[in-house]
């Protein structure tokens, strides 16, 4: 879709004894000698003392273990007698693989079809949006700018017109004109970086166009080809893109109204080089095998649910994903469309893997396939969406090209891209009551 710009503790216990040590009795000739026969004791004291600490060291770290054995052993037969949670555990241990990191205990195990469909998607936006300054003849044949004047601004939202809402640019500019034709004044309910505000403008009769404007171009909608990521065949909720969808004018993001994705076919390949790392270019299909409704446009991609016919040939039934700490650097294999509606399979190598940054550039990836380099020059536009496998996991998908060097980009996590989806969170609850169902059927 849009490019990017390039770019333990241990509790110490201290034991201490005080050795109250009678002097009567005691000559000055043997003094020293009794106060070497005491020192002696006190070396055999503290050494039984260590012995004692170490023996009771063992013992609670060997009681400890045998507990967790314990449990693992009646989690084990618990989830045989269960088995729709059996596999659903794949905690990630530390500390000579005894405490697991909380960040990935009791992470479910979630599968999906992995996309690489060609899509196309449009978004209807929420209000119109103001993307430039229309200039206005007057009668004096002088360039008028009312809205511009009054304080609107490029990037804002028309969220009504006098109280009627905005849903499209044809009909803002006809109730902008028919509120003039009868003398009302015109206000503009304006959403302006997150804040709501009024502005009462006065509109300018233009002869060119025969009716009254304020002078703004405004857009309703986007549109574009993208890569489906992933879809979930239990609920059919898919991900695409990887990216958020912003407008291409002011590069804000889009606040969504309504949106679709469909299927679509590539007829040609812009290939990519440096300084223009080319584009997919392609169509939309009226006989599309699936449709999607857009529900989510975020950071990581847009997500939904879509009915009808959605296969990889390359994948007959689910595959597992990886959470981040399980992907590696090294080879994988990305699938994507770049002829006709066929998904194809390329070699890639995650180059380098940042689990430290919270956007949507979580991977460094090269494409490394003799054919895809070839026909596309690596990464183009529209590749965005396309599914990462590793090792037979769904480890994420292309975001963003290198505008120098086309044959690499950035990947996010699927881990991300599922939490935005809704499937991660769906799947801890239907874990978590999957298990407190079994306590209550005992």
């Amino acid at each position: 879709m849009k490019r990017d710009s390039y770019g333990d503790f241990i509790n110490t216990i201290k034991i201490s004894k005080f050795y109250c040590v009678p002097l009567q009795g005691l000559s000055f000739q043997n003094y020293d000698e009794e106060v070497e026969k005491l020192e002696g004791k006190k070396n055999v004291i503290k050494k039984q003392t260590k012995r004692v600490l170490l023996i009771g060291f063992l013992l609670v770290f060997t009681f400890s273990i045998h507990q967790l054995a314990i449990k693992n052993e009646e989690s084990l037969l618990f989830y045989k007698s269960n088995q729709t949670q059996l596999n659903n555990y794949n905690p990630v241990l530390n500390f000579f693989g005894f405490l697991p990191k909380t960040s990935e205990v009791n992470k479910p195990r979630i599968e999906v079809i992995p996309g690489g469909q060609s899509i196309g998607v449009t978004l209807q936006t929420k209000g119109v949006l103001v993307v430039g300054y229309a200039p206005i003849i007057n009668s004096e044949g002088k360039e008028s700018y009312p809205a511009k004047d009054s304080g609107v601004e490029v990037g804002d939202i028309i969220l009504k017109v006098n109280e009627t809402k905005a849903l499209n640019d044809y009909q803002v500019a006809q109730e902008i004109d028919k509120s003039c034709r009868q003398n009302k004044d015109i206000t503009l309910e304006i959403k302006h970086k997150g804040q709501i505000y009024s502005k009462t403008i006065q509109p300018v009769y233009c002869s060119e166009t025969g009716r009254y404007r304020v002078g703004l171009y405004i857009r309703d909608e986007a549109a574009g080809v993208g890569t489906l990521t992933f879809i979930d065949p239990k609920t059919m909720t898919f991900g695409a893109l990887g990216h958020v969808i912003t407008d291409a004018d002011t590069n804000d993001q889009i606040e969504l109204r309504d949106g679709k994705v469909v299927e679509s076919t590539i007829y040609a390949i812009e290939k990519g080089k440096k300084g223009d790392p080319g584009e997919k270019i392609g169509t939309f299909m009226t006989n599309s095998s699936f449709s999607g409704k857009i529900v989510k446009n975020s950071g990581s991609g847009v997500f939904g649910s879509c009915e009808g016919t959605i296969s990889n040939p390359f994948f007959s039934s689910p595959i597992p994903v990886a959470w981040k700490s399980e992907i590696q650097t090294g080879p994988a294999k990305m699938y994507t469309v770049i002829k006709d509606n066929t998904i194809e399979e390329f070699d890639i190598r995650i180059e380098k893997i940042m689990s430290y940054r919270n956007d949507n550039k979580n991977m460094i990836i090269k494409v490394t396939d003799p054919e895809l380099l070839e026909k596309t020059g690596g990464i183009v536009q529209g590749m965005s969406g396309s599914p990462i496998v590793q090792n037979g996991m769904l480890v994420g998908a292309v975001t963003h090209v290198f505008v120098n060097d086309a044959t690499r980009g950035y990947g996010v996590f699927i881990e991300k891209m599922l939490n935005e989806s809704g499937l991660l969170s769906k799947a801890a609850t239907a874990q978590k009551g999957g298990f407190l169902y079994a306590l209550n059927a005992l």
